[in-house]
């Protein structure tokens, strides 16, 4: 469930397509686009931004708001994580201000990633099947999986989301393993090893890159780094609220393993197969997937294997059930934060919820597609990822002042000899 909520479709997304799009066009360390170090550089750009980093925002609104829900009775809430900096003020005005921006953040952030998923399937049904690509079949994409996602609202959180979240991660699995088989099994698993250590030997360089000088790696550090940062930091709330929800019982630690390192490993590998496999074929001169569409690419690389139908069409499915779920995600939080953060919700501000990230997201379709998207997700994460550091503070406010309560970390007197 945390898996299938916090990245599914914009791993599909952007699976195949990132990685051969870096691979290229020059990233900023200015190695040349196509060569065998654009390779290297190309996964371990992909994983920094699908890695730890990804998580760690998810983990922080996450922690923050179990610690407090779960080990203080306060309400699920933004807001009310803030008592330790702002004290009663989070009661009145300011605290509704709070809410209000973590709202906003997650109806962009979910209502974007609905986008992605609505452009990925028209995509496929294009290259597949010759289906026109434009708004109108992505209005009609959305239409359905918005009453198939409030289908799934209706059942709640222990059956509707749990049974698509299993069904989401069977199909996952297939095509990994499908890919994994089918595909250059030996490249993708050196690949796989040799990124995770370059990516944890450059992870501060990456991690502090901003080029003030040089306004062509500043460009693309906007396009690709500060993008997906404002991706997770509006995702954040939803995805925060929700990874707590189903984390009720777990410590500190193992809240932190689960969140963080074993859904990056997993992302690692996924981009190692579906990219690495795009980037092979490339590589090669087999195909050239860098000149299909961002939405075609994961199809394009499928036509070069066999099963190539066969695993499209059950890509799409997965799109399909990946947007169900974060769409049904999605309107249960935003159920859960307008209810004063009630962990049941009713079934119709969900789905008045539900109606809304569907209109949105067709809006932001109809103006722009991915571009706009791209924009309005940037603009939405501003706000929030101040609340985000003033979150982190008062976690910490609070952990000090329970050690102090409990005793922890003293130095026993001795007793006089």
């Amino acid at each position: 469930m945390l898996f299938s909520a916090g990245m599914g479709i914009g791993l599909v997304f952007w699976g195949t397509a990132e990685p051969i799009s870096h691979y290229m066009v020059s990233t900023p360390t200015g190695v040349e686009a196509g060569t065998d170090q654009a390779v290297r550089d190309s996964m371990r750009f992909t994983f920094f931004h699908w890695g730890i980093h990804a998580w760690a925002i998810y983990g922080i609104v996450a922690l923050v708001l179990a610690y407090f829900n779960f080990r203080h009775g306060k309400p699920g809430l933004i807001s009310s994580t803030l008592g330790p900096i702002l004290g009663d003020k989070t009661n009145g005005t300011i605290g509704k201000v709070i809410d209000i921006i973590s709202v906003v953040a997650t109806v962009v952030g979910v209502a974007t990633t609905l986008g992605f998923g609505a452009v990925q399937i028209n995509g496929g049904l294009s290259y597949l099947f010759g289906i026109p690509a434009g708004f109108v079949t992505q209005l009609f994409i959305v239409l359905i999986v918005t009453v198939l996602f409030m289908i799934s609202a209706w059942t709640g959180l222990g059956k509707g989301i749990k049974i698509l979240s299993n069904v989401n991660m069977i199909l996952a699995a297939i095509l990994l393993v499908a890919m994994l088989v089918l595909g250059p099994t030996q490249f993708i698993l050196n690949l796989f090893t040799n990124t995770i250590g370059t990516y944890l030997q450059n992870l501060p360089a990456m991690s502090f890159r901003i080029a003030p000088l040089n306004v062509e790696i500043r460009s693309w550090i906007n396009g690709w780094t500060i993008f997906y940062w404002a991706w997770w930091i509006a995702w954040a709330p939803f995805v925060g609220i929700f990874i707590a929800r189903v984390s009720k019982g777990r410590t500190i630690r193992e809240f932190v393993f689960g969140v963080l390192l074993v859904p990056s490993l997993i992302g690692f590998l996924w981009f190692s197969a579906f990219g690495g496999s795009a980037i092979m074929l490339e590589h090669e001169g087999i195909a050239k997937i860098s000149e299909l569409a961002t939405e075609e690419a994961l199809f394009g690389v499928f036509a070069n294997y066999p099963l190539s139908l066969m695993l499209s069409i059950l890509a799409m499915i997965l799109i399909g059930t990946f947007f169900i779920t974060s769409a049904d995600s999605g309107t249960f939080v935003l159920g859960m934060m307008t209810t004063n953060g009630s962990l049941t919700p009713g079934n119709k501000i969900k789905f008045t919820w539900g109606i809304m990230l569907a209109a949105i997201s067709l809006v932001l379709l109809y103006s722009g597609g991915l571009q706009a998207l791209q924009n309005t997700m940037i603009v939405a994460a501003l706000p929030f990822s101040i609340i985000m550091a003033l979150m982190a503070l008062s976690l910490i406010k609070a952990l000090n002042k329970e050690a102090k309560e409990l005793g922890i970390g003293k130095i026993p007197k001795r007793k006089p000899q």
